[in-house]
């Protein structure tokens, strides 16, 4: 019989921040075992907060920029492993946030982000589809697609 234990489920609150030059936010990992990887701003859902809190919460502190979530344009459940090193599945959902400037703050960043989180930079989508280093969500560019039009 086999019985691999459950993974916990880990809820995350993501946003596309797109500029009006139409270039997406990503930030740069480096963690000391793993390949250098891209991601888009958020992360994990406080255990009282709706996604919707979450999102707001992880963009001010890695972005600096407030904004209302609005509704939610996008989902994903990936399996990974943590900045921690746990592994994880995730339920992630993503928000769209639309801004003027290509103009960010991290001082609001958490000790953590400011040691892993090591570059940000404004992505045109054609840059992303031959990027030599991972970016997540894998279909960052579908999913930006779909909802350019909202």
């Amino acid at each position: 019989m086999n019985t691999k234990p459950k993974l916990r489920t880990r809820r995350a609150a993501r946003s596309f921040v797109i500029s009006a030059a139409g270039r997406v936010l990503l930030f740069r990992f480096d963690l000391p075992d793993r390949t250098p990887f891209w991601v888009t701003p958020g992360g994990e859902c406080e255990p009282d907060e709706s996604f919707e809190q979450a999102a707001q919460r992880e963009l001010f502190e890695e972005t600096g920029l407030t904004f209302d979530p609005g509704e939610e344009v996008g989902r994903t459940a990936p399996k990974f492993t943590t900045v921690e090193g746990e592994l994880v599945q995730a339920d992630e959902r993503y928000f769209l946030l639309r801004v003027q400037e290509e103009s960010i703050t991290t001082a609001h960043q958490t000790e953590l982000e400011r040691e892993v989180m090591t570059q940000h930079r404004w992505f045109a989508l054609e840059e992303l589809e031959d990027w030599p280093e991972a970016i997540f969500p894998e279909n960052l560019c579908e999913m930006i697609e779909t909802v350019a039009d909202r």
